[in-house]
């Protein structure tokens, strides 16, 4: 086993001698245009399925660089193909680019001012999930890799993918619609890897889980149908806020005891509640939106059934009626154990000792699970917490921030890991 060991290192050492030094002036010059492009992407936010400035900025910056440039894919996305001085496998490097609905707080130079229009209201566009920095990575590592084909044995797709966040109502988008227009076709995909920044972990680390690492993602609707009446006089009616009052709380008893939270965890959440017009009047009827969170089919079927079962059972025991609708919006983000543990090595060698830890499976979920169905994929998660702070604003969050020092460890790392994916 030492032996074997011995020689691990020394092959990542050699790797990391033919590689290394003549990578390290490139990545000293690409950090400060990185920086500038998250900065610009940031500053200029757009929604889900209308990244269409975005979008433009990466394609011109692709087509710049000699690489070969597919934009219009799923709606807005930009893929770009980099084939090496050498025939081999093929890998893909994958970037999200949509904003969200979030009204920045923050003091920055670049704060996002951009308001939309978002289910009919007027909001405010920010890249409050870190996307703008996945953008800018990707773009500098498509630009490092462009100066080396050389060193490539194979060829590179940068996917870079609009509607992460979720298409808008009535609309297709994100990694589900790119899969299902073939972007892991002409040529076939190989393997496929992503990361995500957060704000939570110091600037210098890298945490990874190998097998199930993000939850899958369920929506829900639920419609209440009561009786109106005067709020006077609440026994001539049937108050559907009450019994959706009744609803949210049984849901989560479906969690607290029907769900084995020692096997894995689960979350139900109602993140929208709609219902009356005025404050003297006990409306008609009630609308729930929200989401099922699990890291398990067996609990995710589970969760669905008694739901379904719950959902009506619990409004007519109150007089009303209930429908509830469940449709899946992604899946069980799940790095290939075998995958993983081949590119963990590489992110040890670019973070150094001690910055590359495992972490616990969370309940956040990614469509990158869709490309992870199709072809073996890693994604990892990229500190960008700034050294020495205690407070970490979550993500999706008005305060969300990121600090610019740990972008170039995000290139590094995309790079290493290609480069050695496709020489070993």
């Amino acid at each position: 086993m030492k032996k074997i060991a011995s020689l691990i290192v020394f092959i990542a050492s050699a790797i990391s001698y033919a590689q290394g030094p003549s990578l390290e002036n490139d990545y000293n010059a690409i950090e400060s245009k990185v920086i500038e492009w998250r900065h610009d992407i940031h500053q200029h936010p757009e929604l889900s399925n209308r990244e269409f400035k975005t979008a433009e900025k990466i394609a011109a910056h692709l087509k710049s660089l000699g690489i070969e440039v597919q934009t219009g894919v799923a709606k807005t996305g930009v893929v770009g193909l980099l084939k090496g001085n050498s025939p081999g496998k093929v890998v893909a490097l994958r970037a999200d680019i949509d904003a969200l609905p979030v009204t920045e707080r923050n003091d920055l130079p670049y704060k996002s001012t951009v308001t939309s229009e978002f289910l009919g209201e007027k909001v405010g566009v920010m890249h409050a999930c870190g996307h703008d920095t996945h953008t800018a990575i990707l773009m500098g590592v498509a630009e490092i890799l462009s100066k080396n084909k050389d060193k490539i044995k194979g060829t590179v797709k940068f996917i870079f993918q609009p509607a992460e966040e979720g298409a808008p109502p009535g609309e297709e988008g994100g990694a589900l619609l790119m899969v299902k227009e073939g972007v892991l076709q002409s040529p076939k995909v190989d393997a496929i890897f992503g990361l995500h920044i957060n704000s939570a972990t110091p600037v210098g680390t890298i945490r990874y889980k190998s097998g199930g690492s993000m939850a899958a993602a369920q929506r829900f609707v639920i419609q209440v149908k009561g009786k109106q009446t005067h709020g006077s006089q609440p026994w001539a009616g049937v108050d559907p806020i009450l019994i959706s009052a009744k609803i949210i709380d049984g849901l989560q008893t479906i969690i607290s005891r029907e769900s084995e939270l020692t096997n894995e965890a689960a979350v139900i959440t109602v993140g929208k509640i709609t219902s009356g017009v005025r404050f003297n009047i006990i409306p008609e009827s009630a609308e729930m939106i929200g989401t099922i969170r699990t890291l398990d089919y067996d609990m995710q079927a589970l969760i669905s059934k008694r739901m379904k079962e719950m959902v009506p059972a619990l409004a007519k025991a109150y007089g009303g009626e209930a429908t509830i609708d469940i449709q899946n919006t992604t899946e069980i983000t799940y790095n290939d154990p075998a995958l993983t543990a081949q590119m963990v090595p590489s992110l040890e060698r670019v973070a150094g000792e001690g910055k590359v830890e495992v972490h616990k499976a969370i309940t956040g979920a990614e469509d990158f699970s869709y490309f992870q169905k199709e072809v073996p994929g890693f994604y990892f998660f990229l500190g960008g917490m700034t050294p020495g702070n205690t407070e970490a604003y979550p993500h999706h969050t008005p305060d969300f921030k990121i600090d610019d020092s740990g972008l170039l460890l995000g290139v590094k790392a995309l790079t290493e890991i290609s480069l050695d994916y496709l020489n070993q």
